[in-house]
C-alpha cells in the first residue's frame, strides 16, 4: 500500500471512529484538522521515538490500564457502559518506504459523552507525539512556544534562603 493512500485510510479511520463521541460539545476545526491530519514517522529512528512517545501519552493519559504493548499496536482496556473515560487504540503501520503512520482512535461508552473529547485528545496525543510536548489548552500551533530557558543555579547554596546543601532521598 502506498504512503498517500495509508495516510488517507488513517485519517479516514481516526475521524470515523472520533464522530461517534464527538457530538457533546463543538470542536473547532482547527481542532479536528490536528486530530485527523496523518501522523508519519520518515526513518526507524523518528519511529521508534514517536512510538515511545505514543505509549508515554497514553500511560498519562489513559483512566484504563494498558492492555496490550507491541511493535503495531498500543491498546487500553475499556471502555466500560456508562463511563465518560476514552478509551484508546494507537496502531503503527510501515510502509515498503521505510516510514510508518501512527494512527490514533478513542472512544467511550457513554450517551452523554466523552471526557475528555476524542477530538482534542487526539489534537494533543499528535502534538505530544510529533514534539514531545504537549497542546495548551485552546492554543494555535503558531501560539505553542518553547519553555523558558531554566534559571541557573547559585553556587553558594549556604546564603540561599529554603534551600539545602543536604541532599534528599527519595522516599
Amino acid at each position: 500500500m502506498n504512503h498517500k493512500l495509508t495516510s488517507v485510510i488513517s485519517a479516514a479511520a481516526s475521524l470515523a471512529l472520533l464522530a461517534g463521541c464527538a457530538a457533546e460539545t463543538q470542536v473547532s476545526s482547527q481542532t479536528m484538522e490536528q486530530a485527523t491530519a496523518p501522523l508519519t514517522c520518515m526513518s526507524k529512528l523518528e519511529c521508534d521515538a514517536w512510538w515511545a512517545r505514543a505509549q508515554v501519552w497514553v500511560t498519562n493519559h489513559s483512566e484504563y490500564k494498558l492492555q496490550a504493548i507491541t511493535d503495531s499496536i498500543i491498546q487500553t482496556a475499556g471502555p466500560s457502559s456508562g463511563k465518560r473515560a476514552l478509551a484508546y487504540q494507537i496502531t503503527k503501520t510501515p510502509s515498503n518506504e521505510g516510514t510508518a503512520t501512527i494512527g490514533f482512535a478513542a472512544h467511550c461508552e457513554n450517551p452523554l459523552g466523552c471526557e475528555p473529547n476524542p477530538w482534542a485528545a487526539g489534537a494533543d496525543f499528535k502534538q505530544f507525539v510529533r514534539n514531545g510536548a504537549p497542546r495548551p489548552a485552546n492554543a494555535t500551533p503558531q501560539a505553542v512556544q518553547a519553555p523558558p530557558p531554566p534559571q541557573p543555579v547559585p553556587l553558594n547554596l549556604e546564603s540561599q534562603p529554603a534551600q539545602s546543601v543536604t541532599p534528599l532521598a527519595p522516599q
